[in-house]
């Protein structure tokens, strides 16, 4: 037999070896015999066992962690200084826009050494749509003047002012406002170690005579936040 008919019968038991493979049968043992008797031909028997499965290596990557909150000095809201703050109160400006500058420009008008609101957060009209704005009193970490009245004037003495401007006796604050406020409350809570039941609305406050944050957002400060951050808070 010539050598090349014997390189074409093992091609082809290749091919035929790989086909069964391809189709997913079993494993195939395949004999040539010799279709021509007056020519000497080797007996070829072939073995196509599935070959033993390759162990893959695993490799293990790590895991990124979210980043811890850090209430470092370099926080925007951070203030040096030593004061206690016990309370959170929460006002609105009862007015269709403003700004802590505008704000600020009033209460000296009014006699008042600055701005009385520790923070202010915009509406979109005279300040941006939920950017809270830093007072002076708050970098100074200086009592407030926003909550008169109140025995031994401890809303003031201790007690940070937030207001958000607008008028909410009928209609919620933007979401922008919102998120900003829940955002600088939480903040506050968990830097000062204040509770939830001391974050309140300035009509609240012991001896107050005022309507204010509003009476919308009066009720979402004591039917919503309050009872969610107070849950959350517990838990922890």
């Amino acid at each position: 037999m010539r050598i090349y008919d014997v390189v074409a019968i093992f091609a082809a038991v290749l091919m035929v070896g790989a086909l069964g493979f391809a189709v997913g049968c079993e494993p195939l043992t395949m004999q040539w015999h010799n279709s021509r008797p007056d020519i000497a031909m080797p007996f070829v028997e072939m073995d196509f066992a599935a070959p033993k499965p390759v162990a893959r290596r695993t490799v293990l990557r790590p895991v990124k962690e979210p980043a811890a909150i850090r209430l470092s000095t370099n926080h925007p809201w951070a203030a040096k200084g030593n004061r206690t703050w016990r309370h959170i109160v929460i006002h609105h400006s009862a007015t269709a826009g403003g700004s802590a500058a505008l704000f600020d420009k009033q209460h000296r008008d009014r006699g008042w050494d600055e701005l009385g609101y520790h923070f202010v957060i915009g509406n979109g009209r005279g300040s941006g749509n939920g950017v809270i704005q830093v007072g002076s009193r708050w970098k100074k970490q200086k009592w407030g003047a926003h909550c008169g009245g109140t025995p031994g004037n401890e809303y003031n003495e201790h007690g940070v002012g937030i207001c958000l401007v607008g008028n909410f006796m009928n209609r919620m604050p933007s979401s922008a406002q919102m998120a900003a406020m829940e955002k600088l409350v939480r903040y506050l809570m968990e830097t000062y170690d204040i509770p939830a039941d001391k974050v309140i609305a300035h009509k609240d406050a012991p001896n107050a005579n005022t309507q204010c944050c509003g009476r919308v957002l009066h009720r979402h400060l004591r039917c919503s936040l309050k009872p969610r951050l107070r849950n959350e808070y517990a838990s922890r």
